[in-house]
């Protein structure tokens, strides 16, 4: 199976398919309808479904990516690699990026979670492929975490040569904010999921940060 690496040099709009917010049939509706709207990367995050259901769903949603739009699994990467996925993202408190590199291979993608250029520096050192970096807005997904300093998110994304997708709470009332510092990638979970009209949301989204 060929890297997908590449494809990341050129993504826009990466999807983040929470468990927590819907179930996994609705995610795998979600997914299908974002792939028609244009979606450029997508990742699973299931803090709480068994080890069963994940790979059961990975499965599924490869039948849906083929390995066109890269599929990244959050935290587990003995469910990454078991279900033949595309790549692993860790958070600070996960894996660090070397060990991931290990698990994983060569030819995978390897995504890390950042708060700050620091850990965004780090984790560019030890070939991360690209940074999650947030929490941009307030979001429900970490309630307790404060909104970043929108200067601090333009440093980091021109200081590092790799992608940057920020997160957290991005929508598209709020994308204007991030475009304007010049942003062209993001992370978005519940502006996509909770859409009344997906296709229609994954387009805008794309449409905002490719002007």
């Amino acid at each position: 199976m060929r890297s997908n690496k590449k494809l990341l040099v050129s993504a826009k709009v990466y999807l983040i398919l929470d468990a927590q917010v819907l179930d996994h049939d609705a995610l795998l509706q979600v997914l299908k309808d974002s792939v028609r709207g244009g979606i450029d990367i997508v990742q699973l995050r299931d803090k709480k479904g068994s080890a069963k259901a994940i790979l059961s769903f990975c499965k599924e949603v490869l039948k849906v990516t083929k390995h066109r739009i890269p599929f990244i699994v959050n935290d587990r990467a003995d469910l990454s690699v078991l279900s033949g996925a595309d790549g692993l993202h860790v958070g600070q408190d996960d894996l660090d990026c070397l060990q991931a590199r290990k698990m994983m291979g060569a030819n995978k993608i390897i995504g890390v979670s950042c708060q700050n250029l620091e850990q965004a520096l780090k984790a560019q050192s030890h070939g991360a492929d690209y940074i999650g970096f947030g929490s941009v807005f307030q979001t429900k997904t970490k309630p307790d975490r404060q909104p970043m300093d929108l200067d601090l998110l333009q440093k980091v994304v021109k200081k590092l040569k790799i992608p940057v997708f920020p997160i957290g709470g991005i929508s598209r009332e709020n994308i204007g904010q991030l475009t304007s510092l010049g942003v062209n990638r993001v992370a978005v979970c519940r502006d996509i999921l909770l859409a009344k009209d997906i296709v229609q949301s994954v387009g805008e989204l794309r449409r905002a940060v490719s002007l």
